[in-house]
């Protein structure tokens, strides 16, 4: 089996796709190590690009992250989350049965963010919560806003009335 890098600028900071011969395998933050590239790697590259571009919605590519059973089930949950849209820890728990902070460990092992898209899993009531990817919340802030996901009102901090 034959193993693929492709390396990206992106409007949040360089990504590095990584494929076998049937599937991609990875999506990180950063710039990899030059490798040959695949056609699915073009195609994934493609895909991404229009999704920045505000052209493309859903992705369409072989998908074989590393992960287990019980993460594999949370991220097939997450891909079905609509463009746009978000759910939270809780949501995703009560379709699997399972617990928020189990779905927030499955969320942050996601090896192919974006196109496994974890930026739209939220905490309760939209508070944004930590993503593993680029800058981390303000990475996700970004792909929401990109998508024109509904997004929380900032929090502000409670007044100290005895200053």
């Amino acid at each position: 089996m034959s193993f693929f890098a492709l390396s990206l600028p992106s409007p949040v900071g360089s990504l590095t796709l990584f494929a076998n011969d049937d599937a991609l395998n990875v999506v990180e933050w950063g710039r990899g190590a030059e490798a040959p590239s695949s056609p699915l790697l073009d195609e994934a590259a493609a895909q991404l690009n229009a999704y920045f571009d505000g052209k493309l919605e859903t992705f369409d590519l072989p998908l074989d992250p590393c992960g287990t059973e019980f993460q594999r089930a949370v991220w097939r949950e997450m891909s079905r989350i609509p463009y746009g849209q978000v759910r939270t820890y809780g949501d995703l728990s009560a379709t699997l049965s399972s617990s928020p902070r189990a779905v927030g460990g499955a969320c942050g092992a996601n090896p192919i963010p974006i196109i496994v898209p974890c930026h739209r899993v939220v905490g309760a009531s939209g508070k944004m919560t930590g993503f593993s990817g680029g800058t981390g919340v303000e990475t996700k802030i970004q792909l929401l806003t990109l998508e024109g996901a509904p997004l929380p009102a900032p929090q502000l901090p409670e007044p100290d009335l005895f200053d």
